[in-house]
């Protein structure tokens, strides 16, 4: 299927004004970082846009905004890439520290963090160490993690070593939360040619018999670095075998897909499952296709923490869907907050 790109501060076309097509998908780019709240209502996903949640001179919740409850939530942080330090962002660790400080004004604090790798950016103690300093202020009970390809350049040691305790191969490992079963994958220690991500037949068997147990209706959420969707083969932004592992996970009613990696907002709903990749801390990247390659964007220094953020899930039991919302280092620009 050909990728398509929306942005959400466009209007949506006359008879389609919640962004859902007759095929029953959705894909969306939040390329400006406004980023944008997804919501789903009596089987229907709805899209909103941040600027229309954000007040643009405090970067926080407009007062008197009605934010739908939900029984637990979490955020997504990735590619923080802590040593990074050329012209695109000189200062990764104080936009780290800036994302930081929104999860921790949030009303209420998220029950845990998933961080989707490239923590660091060539694996190094020193930069581990920056980076677990930074992450002990969140306002959260635990933060977990899966490896990026940056951290995992001295074959992932240094990784497992701080990160992997009670984890399986190269880091794999599941949990549950709040009737929600997580799943931790590892996609970027085996990278194939082009530089796709790979899962491998060890943990795609691991992966089989962790889901055995579940109910159809169990909620599932996958997180992992690399996208498990082919976003951009070209760049390697794609996984090798993530057919395989999404047939696994076709009998379930709700399937939610986090990653990393290409440092924007794109998503896409198909069927029973939500792939959603997130902004980094650091620095962004370009449009798929739109640059000779992928890697670092220098942009304009007032522009750069529009481009950056993280992603907060909101879940509601009842009904066993997430709401995801990209909050932008900073609030949208005026032009989005008048539409």
């Amino acid at each position: 299927m050909k990728n398509h790109f929306h942005h959400p501060d466009h209007a949506a076309p006359e008879g389609n004004n919640d962004g859902i097509d007759r095929r029953g998908f959705l894909e969306c780019m939040a390329w400006a970082g406004t980023g944008v709240l997804w919501m789903m209502s009596g089987g229907v996903l709805k899209s909103y846009g941040m600027s229309q949640l954000t007040d643009k001179t405090t970067g926080g919740l407009k007062k008197g905004l009605i934010v739908p409850a939900s029984d637990f939530s979490f955020v997504q942080i990735s590619d923080s890439h802590i040593g990074f330090n050329k012209p695109a962002n000189t200062d990764v660790l104080g936009t780290l520290n800036a994302a930081i400080a929104k999860i921790n004004v949030m009303p209420t604090a998220p029950s845990f963090v998933l961080h989707t790798g490239d923590l660091s950016h060539l694996a190094q103690a020193e930069e581990f160490d920056t980076l677990e300093q930074s992450l002990k202020a969140v306002k959260t009970e635990k933060i977990f993690y899966v490896p990026g390809e940056h951290d995992v350049t001295d074959n992932g040691k240094l990784y497992l070593e701080r990160y992997g305790k009670g984890t399986l191969g190269d880091g794999w490992y599941s949990f549950d939360s709040h009737g929600v079963h997580f799943i931790g994958l590892v996609n970027v220690t085996n990278h194939v040619d082009g530089g796709l991500g790979y899962i491998g037949a060890e943990q795609l068997k691991w992966l089989e018999n962790d889901l055995k147990p579940l109910s159809n209706s169990t909620p599932v959420v996958v997180f992992a670095h690399i996208p498990l969707w082919a976003i951009y083969p070209q760049w390697g932004w794609g996984t090798d075998d993530s057919a395989q592992a999404l047939t696994l996970l076709k009998r379930f009613g709700s399937v939610s897909v986090l990653n990393g990696h290409i440092h924007q907002t794109i998503q896409k709903v198909e069927g029973n499952i939500t792939f959603h990749t997130a902004n980094s801390t650091a620095f962004p990247q370009p449009v798929p296709g739109t640059a000779p390659g992928p890697g670092p964007m220098k942009v304009p220094a007032d522009k750069l923490r529009s481009m950056l953020g993280l992603t907060s899930v909101n879940y509601v039991e009842h009904n066993h869907t997430l709401a995801i919302t990209d909050t932008p280092l900073i609030a949208a620009d005026a032009a989005a907050d008048k539409k």
